[in-house]
């Protein structure tokens, strides 16, 4: 079948499904997604109405694991025929599986729906790789920065403290943890991935470079973040070490009243405010040497192994999903960005806006955000870096030494996908 009629068939199937009635065979669209918690049961919301709208469409939602146990589990999966139909992707990961032609090229089904003018520019440019779309926009993200205020209080903070600079968090985790570390307080929580990443941009550069596509895992700069990230737990002692070998202990920790700061989505705003209440203070990321962060976050895309019913019904949800009234359910639930330039006239995202300080901040950051990039290589360096960051930051490893060779690795690595 010839590309140009795959086109015009699936904006055919979009029509058509707009004016779908209850008489229509009945579809399941089986859906892996990575939520728990507040955003799993906003999800949920978002499905129930979405079927309570479309009787003959079933999203048979599961629950899979985080990003990184998509990755696995989908590359486990399709050699086995056991793949689900529709899957939640991080936006530097789904290059990988659009390279190899297991994503549906999804440009015809978006360019024939409404929804496409509605989003933000950044919310369409996150979805394309290779100048076609495979993903439609769900949870968008940047990271930013958390603190407990009782706990700078108790630290004896008579007023907040400039947060702006990598100097100027490192003494505010330092006083923390020098005022409380006999209750078993730390001053910070050991950067995750996605914040690692913020940090070096806001160091002025980058881990691959996204339009260029240069490695730059060695770069001055890159190593001098690093470094800095690193001397958090093995020199300065401000962060724990059970945050770098499980990166999730940090963000349980700061929720559980026992780290001071914490890098981390704005998605996770939902939690923080649920355990921290009016002790939670949301803030930009430190603009080191530039202002500068990474959009995270995922969308949902359709394997082209499904069947083409089975497609189009995904479609359907995942236009559903990104509408302004489930973005709005989304966004005030979870403190994900809103993708949709109408969300915030909503009444649910409207009160949010007005009623949970610190939830605009990631979107206040936007205007110095930048998308990542997202050749294949990008899924084996994002999934390489976890131990050496481990052996960095436990100060197994020197970082000039870990990240020249690291970088090294990955050029040879994008070579070998690019044979």
């Amino acid at each position: 079948m010839t590309s140009k009629l795959q086109s015009t068939l699936a904006i055919s199937a979009f029509a058509l499904l707009a004016s779908a009635t209850s008489a229509s065979a009945q579809v399941t669209v089986e859906f892996w997604h990575s939520f728990g918690g507040s955003s799993g049961e906003a999800l949920a919301q978002i499905i129930e109405n979405f079927e309570a709208a479309n009787p003959d469409i079933t999203i048979e939602a599961e629950h899979v694991g985080n990003y990184e146990d998509i990755v696995t589990q989908l590359q486990a999966a399709i050699p086995a025929g056991r793949e689900p139909d529709a899957v939640i992707m991080e936006v530097t990961r789904y290059g990988l599986f659009a390279e190899r032609g297991i994503l549906t090229d999804l440009t015809a089904y978006l360019e024939a729906d409404p929804l496409r003018d509605e989003l933000y520019d950044f919310a369409r440019e996150i979805g394309v790789y290779n100048g076609k779309n495979y993903i439609i926009p769900f949870n968008s993200s940047t990271p930013v920065v958390y603190y407990n205020k009782d706990i700078f209080d108790r630290a004896g903070f008579a007023e907040e403290p400039s947060l702006e600079t990598f100097d100027d968090i490192l003494a505010a985790a330092q006083q923390i943890t020098d005022e409380l570390g006999d209750e078993g307080v730390f001053g910070i929580a050991a950067p995750g991935q996605f914040a690692r990443w913020g940090l070096v941009m806001s160091n002025d550069s980058n881990l691959i470079d996204p339009q260029s596509g240069e490695v730059l895992l060695d770069a001055p700069n890159t190593i001098e973040a690093y470094e800095w990230m690193a001397s958090l737990v093995h020199e300065h002692e401000v962060a724990s070490v059970d945050n770098v070998t499980d990166e999730d202990t940090g963000g349980d920790a700061f929720l559980a009243g026992r780290v001071g700061i914490n890098f981390a989505s704005t998605g996770n705003y939902g939690s923080a405010r649920e355990a921290l209440g009016e002790n939670l203070v949301v803030r930009p990321m430190p603009c080191n040497k530039v202002c500068s962060v990474p959009i995270g976050g995922a969308g949902i895309g359709i394997l082209e192994s499904a069947d083409q019913d089975v497609k189009d019904a995904a479609y359907q949800f995942m236009s559903f999903a990104a509408n302004p009234e489930s973005n709005a359910i989304w966004f005030s639930a979870t403190g994900y960005m809103p993708i949709n330039r109408s969300t915030a006239e909503q009444p649910l995202a409207a009160d949010a806006l007005e009623s949970k300080p610190g939830i605009d901040v990631a979107i206040n950051q936007l205007d110095f955000a930048q998308g990542r990039p997202r050749p294949p290589v990008v899924t084996w360096m994002r999934s390489s870096e976890y131990d050496l960051w481990q052996a960095m930051a436990l100060g197994q490893r020197t970082v000039e030494d870990t990240l020249t060779e690291f970088a090294a690795r990955t050029r040879d690595e994008a070579d070998r996908l690019a044979r």
